[in-house]
């Protein structure tokens, strides 16, 4: 049964440090392409962004479904990060984990897929993947639909021929993980790249020590997922 399970992988802070290699730089591309293309303030673009994500999970839907952005132009700008690959840094342990980890593997990740390749090809990792599920494979009846979208999710596993229930998606994002256990499939927080706020220790251990009823493990490092 492990060999016909299908592993469907987050990239950013799953496969690696993403706090640090690109997620700074690309709040501040996306607020720049705010200013620039609606006339925004800082202040107005970044809580416009931010607002955004919380109410659909990725600031791109509410820049499309409210004033009309193109999402390939969106995503080419902002997803440019000039020396992305000097800092992208991952765990060879982990790499070492995949590679013997039986079943199909994918990447299935919000990010594009020009963004994926580069943070990829700099982790040698590409060459463990069967495929690459990037936003612009998630679009639907014309719209695009990223994690956690439920009808997304259970498209992939029609695309993979597959059953949800053969599927595991392993995550950092408890929102996306919520949505995978609400279509039957596996979930498993990764929490490896999980950061710790300095101001906020106390509530950060908390979550990180609590498992959600939806999430099935929690695991530091992709080895665990060798173990039965």
């Amino acid at each position: 049964m492990a060999r016909d399970r299908v592993w469907l992988f987050d990239l950013d802070d799953t496969l690696h440090d993403a706090a640090t290699a690109s997620m700074p730089q690309l709040h501040d591309s996306m607020n720049a392409y705010i200013r620039s293309e609606l006339g925004l303030d800082a202040d107005a673009a970044t809580a416009l962004r931010r607002r955004y994500w919380h109410w659909y999970g990725a600031t791109l839907l509410g820049l499309v479904r409210h004033h009309g952005v193109k999402p390939a132009h969106f995503l080419h700008v902002t997803h440019a990060l000039p020396g992305l690959e000097d800092r992208v840094r991952g765990h060879a342990h982990d790499l070492s984990a995949l590679a013997r980890l039986p079943g199909r593997k994918f990447i299935l990740t919000n990010a594009p897929a020009a963004y994926a390749r580069r943070v990829l090809a700099v982790l040698g990792a590409e060459r463990l993947f069967d495929g690459l599920l990037a936003i612009e494979d998630m679009a639907m009846f014309g719209h695009l639909r990223p994690k956690p979208d439920r009808r997304m999710l259970r498209h992939v596993a029609a695309r993979l021929k597959v059953a949800p229930a053969r599927c595991v998606l392993v995550e950092d994002t408890l929102v996306h993980q919520k949505a995978a256990r609400a279509v039957g499939m596996g979930t498993v927080w990764m929490q490896r790249w999980l950061k710790r706020s300095v101001s906020h220790v106390q509530s950060a251990n908390a979550r990180r020590h609590r498992r959600p009823a939806y999430v099935d493990r929690r695991v530091r490092r992709l080895a665990e997922l060798l173990r039965r």
